[in-house]
């Protein structure tokens, strides 16, 4: 009996052997093709890294997003290479493509919110409504001066010294005024005369104080224009255009003085008023 369990044990070992014999020019091949595969693989990834990096740098894009995207870039062709060298395992690679498939669908479903502000991130920074330094406000009712820009949010802060984070998702898709991208602003205020003041006399005095101004712009030239005939007085706009840095100083210069050019000229700037007559019956 052990004679005849050992005969079979001898015979199975021989049915190995010659299988591995028959099997091993088949295998040695398919791990050579393999190795060629993720040798030439990584070195094409190493290229287009290179390729992709020339290209951002080109195109001045953030440094932020360039890392992002270049990092992105290169996982997402290793776990192509690693598909494509298992398959010439002999590996069935359906499996690991409808693992791959689940858990980015997972995954993005939980970070839904995360991806709006990813995308959102993406576009300010390819396409640069505004940049960090810029006083911009949005439709979302916040403004301030732009400190950082990451790729999930946007940091700003605002004249009273508070620090906003905006997300990048809402900021994407919201109305954006940038104050500070064209180099200049122009003031746009108005001040109001009484009715029984020369309209004339007023607009050329208020010009000859804008014309002193040390910050005002000459070009474009600047104009005091007679908007609307208010409750309590007839309102005058002043339009005078600065640069950036001068901006808060000019115009609150400007308040200033049109004010004493016009108290000096007997100009009245009425307040708010209203006449109420009693009839008698």
């Amino acid at each position: 009996m052990k004679v005849e369990q050992l005969e079979n044990v001898e015979g199975k070992i021989e049915k190995f052997i010659d299988s591995a014999i028959a099997y091993a020019p088949i295998l040695i091949s398919s791990l050579v093709s393999a190795a060629l595969v993720l040798f030439l693989g990584l070195w094409l990834i190493r290229m287009v890294r290179k390729l992709v990096d020339r290209i951002f740098v080109k195109r001045d894009i953030e440094p932020s997003i360039r890392t992002f995207l270049g990092n992105l870039i290169n996982w997402i062709l290793k776990v192509m290479l690693f598909i494509v060298v298992v398959s010439q395992l002999g590996v069935q690679t359906s499996t690991f493509i409808a693992v791959i498939g689940a858990a980015g669908l997972a995954i993005g479903m939980s970070l839904q919110g995360s991806l709006s502000n990813f995308a959102g991130g993406v576009l300010i920074l390819l396409f640069k409504p505004f940049r960090v330094g810029d006083y911009i406000s949005s439709s979302t009712g916040v403004d301030g001066t732009v400190k950082v820009i990451d790729i999930f949010n946007t940091k700003l802060v605002t004249p009273q010294n508070q620090l906003v984070v905006i997300p990048n998702g809402e900021l994407s898709n919201s109305n954006i005024t940038n104050y500070t991208e064209l180099g200049t602003r122009r003031t746009w205020f108005d001040i109001g005369v009484s009715y029984e003041a020369d309209l004339r006399k007023a607009k050329t005095i208020l010009l000859d104080i804008i014309n002193k101004n040390e910050h005002a712009f000459s070009d474009p030239a600047p104009d005091v224009v007679v908007t609307n005939l208010g409750d309590s007085a007839i309102n005058l706009s002043i339009r005078v255009t600065t640069n950036n840095e001068n901006f808060w100083t000019m115009q609150e210069q400007l308040i200033i003085s049109c004010k004493e050019a016009l108290d000096n000229a007997g100009i009245e700037i009425p307040f708010p008023q209203a006449d109420i007559h009693f009839k008698q019956n």
